[in-house]
């Protein structure tokens, strides 16, 4: 059995899962995340910011480092929205390879593409479904695996607190003007998918499982029972009224939350209201697996980059 890798380099989160090659799929055996923030400052100055550039360096040489030392034979890294707009990816890029991490920066038809693939690993898409990835950069919409069948708007929950930053707690109408943004770039980015009905929205990455933990008052993630979880519509609109009302610190303090998402939820989760609205579905159901199984699931079939 061959050991593969897949790592997706995001504006908020860096990632890795090592798996086991040999059946259907591969099996995952270990699991890494930090939450860096690489693109905290990517509005104001169009740069990976000099803190988050070391910080996200740091986090890749340990995954190349955890891969030498688990002898994974190949692997993939790819990197999302920051790094298709940063001024500075070209340094970011050289500075991991150097780290022993080659980074491929994907096209977000193919970001949406794997998130497709990905959640198939956890909950089956199939016709009639859409799936929304909500990432720091930029937010993903699919109904398929094929050209034509998502978008991708530059809207993600980074760049949300960017252009619209919240108080500490939000005020009323600093919340309606998120909602009202976020809903306004959902159903203009999406009309290209026309008057078509989905049956299920599937969410996939970090507000949706961390809305899905804070739910069953997790104080130890399991993907386990966070894949097929089923959100109503009126829990998340539950959750987003009542984490809109807290500080920062507050939040921190509810079982499930995650320390770094504390500031980003709020906006993702008016995120994923806008979306109910625009789709006119009554809830969600929540995917742990996502761009990063899409990932792996190339690697186990064209190879990737040596280990």
């Amino acid at each position: 059995m061959r050991r593969l890798a897949a790592i997706d380099i995001g504006t908020n989160t860096i990632r890795m899962l090592v798996a086991e090659s040999g059946g259907r799929q591969p099996v995952p055996i270990a699991r890494r995340r930090s939450i860096v923030g690489l693109g905290r400052g990517l509005r104001e100055t169009g740069r990976i910011g000099e803190t988050e550039f070391a910080a996200g360096l740091r986090i890749l040489r340990e995954f190349h480092r955890e891969m030498r030392d688990g002898e994974v034979a190949a692997y993939r890294a790819c990197g999302t929205a920051c790094l298709r707009e940063a001024e500075n990816r070209a340094d970011f890029l050289e500075a991991a390879a150097g780290e022993g991490i080659d980074v491929e920066v994907i096209a977000p038809s193919e970001e949406a593409r794997l998130t497709w693939e990905g959640i198939r690993w956890a909950v089956a898409g199939r016709p009639g479904d859409v799936a929304m990835d909500i990432g720091g950069g930029s937010t993903e919409f699919a109904f398929g695996p094929r050209e034509g069948e998502s978008v991708s708007l530059s809207t993600g929950v980074v760049v949300l607190s960017t252009l619209l930053p919240l108080s500490d707690p939000p005020v009323p109408w600093e919340l309606r003007a998120v909602s009202y943004y976020a809903a306004g770039r959902i159903e203009d980015g999406t009309r290209t998918f026309g008057r078509r009905r989905f049956r299920r929205l599937i969410g996939t990455a970090g507000t949706f499982t961390t809305l899905a933990a804070m739910e069953r008052g997790m104080t130890r993630y399991d993907p386990d029972r966070i894949n097929g979880a089923r959100l109503s519509a009126a829990v998340v609109r539950r959750w987003a009224d009542r984490l809109g009302r807290m500080t920062d610190a507050q939040r921190l303090c509810v079982p499930g939350m995650e320390k770094g998402r504390e500031r980003y939820v709020v906006p993702g989760a008016l995120l994923i209201v806008a979306a109910m609205e625009r789709f006119r579905l009554n809830g969600v159901t929540v995917s742990d697996a996502g761009l990063l199984e899409g990932i792996l699931a190339g690697v186990g079939r064209n190879g990737g980059e040596d280990g």
